[in-house]
């Protein structure tokens, strides 16, 4: 690749979500996880163990770790990861660098579980912001990169078995199974938050829409809902007439949308609605 394309591998709305992201994640790192001792998983988990352990602040370890494997991943992974890590990375230090400074008590004093549950929710949707413009947050996510690349084992795999072992290793500072149980709790919560905030910004439906006044709802689907349609030819087995039927892409949240186009338009008409997992093209998710 020519150094413009490096460039170009880095789109601006992609920088402003792994910027949100990283905000929201400092948040739930500093002022929910850290002021209780929570260890969680990846590598603000070792951070913490290491500063309960030193006292050492949680970015000074934070930015030398990454450098190490920053380091490391030039050389088996692509630049352009490496370049969205490097700033991801920059950041993110920054973040948590003025979260310690300026957050010295956790933000909620009632209940050391229910503070580690929504720093559990702050992480982890800030990692699945960061995850769908295919950003990272480096630490762990390095491993997984390098470890994929040369290995047929999924990342997901490979970080969550890092990310147990990490929680778990925390028994020899602390001596708490307690401690262990909440982090678990906390990792679980995290991974939750990240796979909706992933497939809950790109869920689309699908709907088969069968109706005689096809011609009608498929313009004012296009004119009024912004979707295309694609009409097909169909045949009722038991009726053995022709019939007409529209297939129409769309996000989730233009479903009711649709429904009460439709209805306005024929209360007769049949319609099925499915979720897709993907939708990449023009009016969707950009292909990557």
């Amino acid at each position: 690749m020519e150094k413009k394309d490096y460039l170009k591998a880095f789109y601006w709305k992609d920088f402003l979500m792994i910027f949100i992201g990283l905000v929201s994640y400092a948040i739930g790192l500093t002022g929910f996880l850290l002021p209780n001792k929570i260890i969680t998983g990846g590598l603000a988990g070792i951070t913490v163990l290491i500063n309960s352990a030193t006292e050492i602040p949680l970015w000074v370890s934070y930015i030398i770790i990454n450098i190490v494997l920053i380091l490391i991943a030039l050389r088996f992974v692509g630049k352009p990861f490496v370049i969205k890590t490097i700033i991801s990375v920059a950041i993110l230090t920054l973040l948590i660098r003025f979260g310690e400074v300026y957050i010295k008590d956790p933000i909620i004093h009632a209940d050391s579980l229910l503070s580690a549950m929504i720093g559990a929710m702050f992480c982890g949707s800030g990692l699945g912001l960061v995850y769908s413009v295919n950003g990272s947050t480096g630490g762990t996510d390095i491993i997984g990169a390098i470890v994929t690349k040369y290995r047929h084992v999924s990342m997901g795999r490979i970080l969550l078995l890092v990310d147990i072992l990490i929680v778990s290793s925390s028994y020899f500072l602390f001596q708490s199974v307690e401690k262990i149980a909440i982090g678990l709790i906390v990792m679980a919560v995290m991974y939750y938050a990240v796979d909706v905030m992933i497939s809950g910004m790109r869920q689309s439906v699908q709907f088969f829409i069968f109706t005689k006044k096809h011609e009608e709802v498929a313009n004012h689907i296009n004119s009024e809902i912004k979707r295309g349609c694609t009409i097909i030819d169909g045949m009722g087995w038991y009726s053995k007439n022709s019939q007409k039927i529209i297939i129409v892409l769309a996000r989730k949240t233009e479903s009711t949308s649709i429904f009460r186009l439709v209805k306005s338009i024929d209360q007769d008409a049949f319609v099925t609605q499915t979720n897709v997992v993907g939708v990449y093209g023009k009016g969707f998710d950009v292909l990557k």
